[in-house]
């Protein structure tokens, strides 16, 4: 079955990611898409050191200075092996930074959801240590705006 595309279609998405070892991008944004964020699961495999963290980054648009492709952590946590983190909290984010903004007010806002720019924004997964090993899946839904 075809995956429904164009302006105005919404469509269920999963990824699956094994023996992750490394910085590692789980939904790359696409111009004029709008993502949100349904869950995200993290088992851990092995650690080098019990002290290790897995990290869920943002990077794209910072709204408060307006920098570019600034990269936000919104989860850090400390697992230890055949452990889950889940990450089930929502939200959405756009797939392409917006052009010509500075501080947040009202004409940023409108250039935000514009998404005018050519910086693809992303959430990626990272550790402490490339010797740390995790498998992960994330959920979301796309809305294309095409």
């Amino acid at each position: 079955m075809a995956v429904p595309t164009g302006s105005g279609t919404e469509t269920l998405h999963s990824h699956f990611f094994q023996d992750v070892d490394a910085n590692t991008s789980l939904i790359l944004g696409v111009q004029h898409h709008v993502y949100t964020v349904l869950s995200i699961i993290v088992h851990c495999n092995a650690l080098n050191a019990t002290s290790d963290k897995g990290y869920l980054k943002f990077t794209g648009h910072e709204g408060h200075a307006g920098a570019a492709a600034a990269v936000m952590n919104f989860a850090t946590f400390n697992i230890q092996a055949d452990e889950t983190y889940v990450w089930n909290d929502k939200f959405s984010f756009n797939g392409v930074e917006p052009t010509g903004t500075t501080a947040f007010n009202a004409a940023q806002q409108i250039a935000i959801a514009a998404q005018t720019g050519s910086n693809v924004q992303q959430i990626h997964f990272d550790m402490s240590s490339a010797s740390d090993d995790y498998d992960i899946i994330v959920t979301y839904l796309d809305q294309d705006w095409t």
